[in-house]
């Protein structure tokens, strides 16, 4: 597993302009993955990554709800970062779909960092947390994204406007799904030390591929069912 305190090096990230390429014409063309799971109608928020949208996990989510799951996105747009009132929202939201019983989040990236926050804050309404590549553990620089994010979301990634205790495991059942050829977060940064999640399984993808490519969308119903 790579350390998770530096950044993936750059053969890696290279291939993920690629894999970017796949997932985006995945979440807009691509059938739906045929899933070996019964769903039996138990829901499920999928929360995008940064810069991405519900747009971007649309052959995810697709592929559960085929397979029985209720689906939702998070409905809150393009994912710019981390803002004030970003739980409260996400909140809003989670009382808008109305469901009788908790919920399982599945976040991308950074949408896993702030599904296992809003676990910390909901524990009643959060059943599950699964995290794809999300940088949880270690120095929050241990991937190739900070720069970006720093500029977008106007704060340096150690100063974020909310209180957040990243590593700190949530008070619901997580399972951290990571990969070592992730070219975005380090592998050590998105499996975390065994303390920080339940469950961790191990992928063979890239960064991008974690909501578009079929093994990757298959592990993760497996997770969920």
């Amino acid at each position: 597993m790579g350390r998770a305190d530096c950044a993936p090096a750059l053969p890696l990230l290279a291939r993920e302009a690629l894999s970017f390429a796949y997932m985006r014409t995945s979440a807009a063309f691509a059938s739906t993955v045929p899933l070996d799971v019964a769903g039996n109608g138990r829901h499920v928020m999928v929360i995008p990554g940064f810069m991405a949208s519900d747009q971007t996990t649309s052959r995810l989510r697709r592929s559960l709800q085929d397979a029985g799951f209720a689906a939702h996105g998070w409905g809150l747009g393009r994912n710019k970062g981390i803002k004030s009132d970003i739980l409260e929202r996400l909140g809003r939201r989670v009382e808008e779909l109305d469901i009788d019983g908790p919920l399982t989040l599945v976040g991308w990236s950074l949408g896993g960092l702030i599904a296992r926050e809003y676990a910390k804050v909901a524990r009643h309404d959060v059943a599950k947390v699964v995290t794809l590549g999300s940088p949880f553990s270690g120095d929050p620089r241990a991937n190739n994204a900070w720069r970006l994010y720093e500029f977008v979301a106007g704060y340096k990634v150690d100063n974020p406007p909310i209180d957040v205790i990243l590593s700190e495991k949530p008070p619901v059942p997580t399972c951290a799904i990571w990969s070592r050829n992730d070219g975005v977060v380090a592998p050590g940064s998105a499996c975390g030390q065994h303390h920080e999640s339940d469950h961790q399984v191990e992928l063979d993808c890239t960064h991008m591929a974690f909501v578009a490519q079929p093994d990757a969308i298959r592990a993760i119903a497996k997770v969920l069912a």
